[in-house]
């Protein structure tokens, strides 16, 4: 398949987001393809830092927000990278699993955070009811941060489909030794 914006690789690495390369942005494919825009990048990084290290939600909620999202979007790139993830944090093979089914047949927390991503997904905004389960089980901070964890994920889904993003290799070759039944 080609890629109309492949990742870019540290020989042709923007100068001006140098210093940048040897953090998260060098670490993954879907940061060296935002690379084209470094502009773009630099921004992305301070919401980045906030999602992925200060959420609210916790690494565990956040993945399954995350993975949730992924299913929805049907966006390979970020299921099984946070298939990867997701196991690193302690998220069980049948957790993750259930993420991509009927919200039933999910642990009460987890249905109640997938639901919020179907909602909002769906509807754009959670129902009063939605809100006060929420702010009891998770608590303020958390809903605006899982609100704010699904438009960074969502842009992301949006850039990694239309560009064509792969997987990047380490990732596909440990969820392929490790839990091939989860990759999709």
């Amino acid at each position: 398949m080609s890629h109309p914006f492949p990742p870019i690789p540290d020989a042709d690495w923007p100068a001006e987001i140098a210093d940048m390369r040897a953090g998260f942005a060098g670490q993954l494919n879907v940061y060296r393809v935002m690379a084209h825009h470094p502009d773009l990048l630099r921004a992305w990084s301070g919401l980045r830092h906030h999602i992925v290290n200060k959420s609210a939600l916790g690494r565990e909620r956040a993945e399954v927000v995350i993975l949730r999202l992924a299913h929805r979007l049907s966006s390979s790139y970020e299921w099984n990278q946070h298939v990867a993830r997701g196991l690193k944090v302690g998220l069980s093979k049948g957790r993750i699993i259930s993420l991509r089914g009927a919200l039933a047949e999910m642990a009460a927390e987890d249905a109640l955070l997938a639901g919020a991503v179907d909602t909002l997904l769906d509807h754009h905004r959670l129902t009063p009811e939605q809100m006060r389960q929420l702010e009891s089980q998770i608590g303020r901070h958390a809903i605006l941060d899982l609100m704010a964890t699904m438009g960074m994920y969502l842009t992301l889904g949006f850039m990694l489909e239309s560009t064509g993003c792969p997987l990047d290799a380490r990732v596909r070759d440990d969820l392929s030794r490790d839990a091939p039944e989860l990759m999709v």
